[in-house]
């Protein structure tokens, strides 16, 4: 799979991963990404959280980001 980035900049690279947000496939140098919390459990009872990598694509990780979503309200 080559990455969408190099492909709209007229160069073929292979990509590493996949945009968890738009399926994107990335390079190493456009992946961006982001930790987040993930909570799980029953609803019955504590539940847990642990903290997940997600990749994204340089849109949306800039569409995702906090100045973004302030900029939003």
């Amino acid at each position: 799979m080559h990455c969408l980035e190099c492909h709209a900049e007229g160069r073929g690279s292979n990509a590493v991963g996949v945009c968890h947000t738009c399926g994107a496939a990335v390079r190493a140098q456009h992946v961006r990404t982001v930790t987040r919390s993930v909570r799980h459990g029953s609803h019955i009872g504590t539940p847990g959280e642990h903290q997940e990598r997600t990749p994204r694509c340089p849109v949306r990780a800039e569409a995702h980001s906090p100045a973004v979503a302030e900029r939003t309200r």
